[in-house]
Order: structure tokens, then sequence, then C-alpha cells
């Protein structure tokens, strides 16, 4: 069982994809309202060894000595990766000891304002930023920045960085009613969008319960709304949570297992991580899948946001 290392995990965009959690649950630049992993309780822009290189390291040669490749290797995980200031070091360690396997970044991209930042992931193959409003306003609605970050330096850094990539970006924009989706800032997003110069740009929304009550997802029609308002070659709505059962690394002994701890009581994803022994990213990957097959449900109780089965009393 590997500490900093999780899956293989079925992936929409990436598909069999090894994890790298550079940082603890959960530290991170932003507190967004929509985030699956929970609250942020280190609200930060200090970057620094959070996770030991070695230990991330000792990690990965043991599971490349008896492991196949998966087809993606990315840094994501508890919070915000680019705040571990070692992750070039990670990057370089996997480049050369495993070049054949693309490496992707999955980050906020808050970061990116800063040279050394943009420096330190420029060997990734594919960086997937988020970037979920363009006006100062629902910036800090939706993502709760750390009081620092300026929506104008988040936009630049985006820029900057793609002046200075060579790879792929994929923009990831999450639609969240009510925070990102009116005219107003729609026009800006797509302002924005046409400044930074993605590759692509893919639409998500919530599929489960975020860090407050009552947020509710965008519907596909929604979604597709908003492609047809942009008018972009390069704008694609994320396939549903179920088309990773097509994934060849899904596997149904950890739906399982989790179907069988839900039925003896309800849990938070907290307690599903103690009792199963999984990192937070691998159990979201499966509620994901069974909340849209109706198999589990999410109740919001004191403590928390509780899975079930769908319909348990």
């Amino acid at each position: 069982m590997y500490k900093y290392l999780f899956g293989p995990v079925p992936s929409r965009r990436l598909g069999i994809s090894l994890g790298i959690d550079l940082v603890p649950k959960k530290v991170c630049s932003l507190n967004c309202v929509y985030c699956e992993v929970g609250k942020t309780t280190n609200l930060t822009l200090e970057r620094k060894e959070y996770v030991e290189y070695n230990k991330i390291i000792k990690e990965l040669k043991d599971y490349f000595s008896d492991n196949p490749d998966p087809d993606y290797i990315t840094f994501s995980g508890s919070g915000e990766p680019t705040l571990n200031f070692r992750i070039a070091d990670v990057l370089e360690f996997i480049k050369k000891n495993k070049p054949d396997i693309p490496v992707a970044v999955l980050t906020n991209g808050t970061l990116l304002y800063d040279p050394w930042v943009r420096k330190d992931i420029l060997n990734a193959d594919v960086v997937l930023p988020s970037f979920d409003a363009a006006t100062d306003r629902a910036f800090r609605k939706i993502n709760r920045p750390q009081k620092k970050l300026t929506i104008d330096n988040y936009i630049q850094g985006l820029i900057d960085f793609r002046k200075e990539y060579k790879g792929k970006i994929w923009l990831e924009i999450f639609i969240l009613p009510g925070y990102n989706d009116s005219k107003l800032e729609l026009v800006e997003l797509k302002k924005a969008i046409l400044k930074i110069n993605p590759d692509s740009v893919q639409l998500n929304t919530l599929d489960r319960p975020g860090t407050i009550h009552g947020l509710k997802g965008a519907t596909y029609e929604e979604l597709q709304k908003i492609v047809d308002f942009w008018k972009l070659d390069n704008v694609e709505i994320i396939k549903s949570a179920s088309k990773r059962k097509d994934i060849q690394s899904y596997r149904s002994d950890i739906e399982t297992a989790i179907l069988e701890t839900v039925l003896r009581r309800p849990c938070t994803i907290d307690d599903l991580i103690k009792i199963l022994g999984l990192h937070i990213n691998e159990i979201n990957k499966y509620l994901d899948v069974l909340e849209k097959e109706q198999k589990i449900e999410a109740i919001i109780l004191q403590r928390g946001v509780f899975y079930q089965l769908k319909g348990k009393k």
C-alpha cells in the first residue's frame, strides 16, 4: 500500500492514470465550493517540500519494479501539486526512468503567475489547469482564493504559461449554475479563453455534493448551450462518469468493497479512506460512478456529506 501514489485509477480524460500526491489533505491556494476532496484546511501560497522527495521516489521505484506502465502518470491528489517546490525534481526522475509514459499535471493554475512555477512543469506532456471565472466577483464566489491572489494575475499566468510551454494545455472550466453561468461571466470567460489559447476547453460540472449545502450541477443541455454561445471549435463537454466502467482499470472489487461498507452504515469520504485504505482520489472516481448509477446517494448531516445505499432508510 502506497502513501503518496494512488491507483492506477480510471480517469475520464487520461485513461489508466497513476496518481502522485505531493501535498497533504488539504493544502491548496483555493477553497472551491464544489471541491470533492473537501474544504481547504491550509489555504496558502507558500511553496515548500510538503511531501519529501525521497519518499515519493522510493514509492515510484517500487511501483515501476513490479507493475505494468499506466497510460499516464498524473500529479494530482489532495490539494494543489505546484505548491510542492520539488515537483520539477519528481518530474525529472520520471522522465529519466520512464520516458515513454506521458506525464500530466492537474493544477488549479493559480500559481502560474510565478515564473519558477511555470518553469517547474515545462517538461510535462499535458497540463490541465482549472479556470472557472474571469471576473473577480465570480472568482471569489466560486473559488474562494487565498486573499493575495487576484484574477488579473491568475489569467496573466495562464497566458504567460501558454507562451512558454510546448505541450498540450487542456483548460477545464467547472460550471455551477448561479455562480459563473450568467451572460456577463460567459462573455468574460470567452475573452480569457481566447487570450490563453489552450489546445482544448473541457466543460465540467458537479457530480456530487461540494463543500457547501445546496449546490447543483448544470445539465448536459445547459452545458451544450454554453458551447453554442461561445462558438469556439475547441470546446468539449467531459463525458459522463459512468463511462469510467469502460476503462480497463475500473475494478469491480473496489466497487463491491464500497457498496458493502456503506451497506453497514453511511460513511463520509474520510470514513471510506480509513476503512478501505484507499486514496481519496481513487474513492472519488468510484463514488462518481455509483451515484450516477443510483446505487448510492449522498445525504448531508451535521458531520458532513455521507454516502449510503440508494433508498436505504
